[in-house]
């Protein structure tokens, strides 16, 4: 299964910069990070979730709940 991380951004209207930056790390690492192939092993860290919830002034299961419910794709 895989997170479609990028309809999440699309939904909330952030981009992979406001979301490096809202986290406090280097848009390098969070493009890289958002746009290696999933799998199974290896698909959003929690890092990658920080950086989500800052963005969103959520908290990192808010947004984890949000991303399995409505962003997974077989």
């Amino acid at each position: 299964m895989e997170i479609d991380i990028k309809a999440y951004l699309v939904d909330h209207d952030l981009t992979i910069y406001q979301v490096a930056k809202a986290g406090g790390y280097g848009y390098t690492t969070i493009h890289k990070s958002f746009n290696k192939p999933q799998t199974e092993a290896t698909s959003l860290n929690l890092r990658d979730l920080d950086a989500l919830a800052q963005a969103t002034q959520s908290s990192m299961w808010e947004v984890l709940r949000e991303l399995e419910t409505h962003y997974l794709q077989n």
